[in-house]
């Protein structure tokens, strides 16, 4: 039950009861359960489509990255690009690196413009999950006639 009570009420009370249980819950930031996170992910990858159908291909990375995010915002989703993100060791910084696109701080989406994604993009793509503690990340290839898409999954 809890999988489903979550999002639309960023920063708003909600209240719950039931059973003779009442419950008062102040939501400050949102929270995705598998069923959420799946849907987060289609509403990217449509985004992604929108993209690949408007601009083809032969574009670089950053021409993708900068019409994915304007897709994403209209889409209603909050999408960030270039997001610093600190690599640790031991509790020391021993390196920076930049997600392609961060959205609704949940999902890093990695994006390409290559002929064919290699086993060190999709690597690429999980130490970035790692440095974060986040489960989902897309790998998205726009360089090839139909989008090549590599959907990365930690489990914590």
């Amino acid at each position: 039950m809890w999988d489903n009570l979550i999002l639309a009420a960023r920063g708003k009370d909600l209240r719950w009861g039931g059973g003779g249980i009442r419950l008062l819950v102040r939501i400050s930031m949102v929270w995705f359960s598998r069923m959420e996170t799946s849907e987060l992910t289609d509403r990217i990858l449509k985004a992604c489509y929108q993209v690949h159908n408007e601009l083809g291909i032969g574009f670089s990375e950053k021409v993708y990255e900068r019409a994915l995010k304007i897709a994403l915002v209209e889409l209603g989703l909050k999408a960030e690009c270039q997001v610093p993100i600190e690599v640790r060791f031991r509790g020391q910084v021993v390196g920076e690196f930049f997600a392609d696109v961060l959205v609704e701080n949940s999902v890093i989406v990695e994006l390409k413009a290559v002929k064919s994604l290699l086993p060190e993009h999709q690597a690429q793509l999980i130490n970035y999950l790692k440095a974060t503690n986040l489960e989902t990340g897309l790998l998205i290839n726009f360089a090839i006639k139909g989008l090549e898409i590599k959907r990365s999954k930690l489990a914590h």
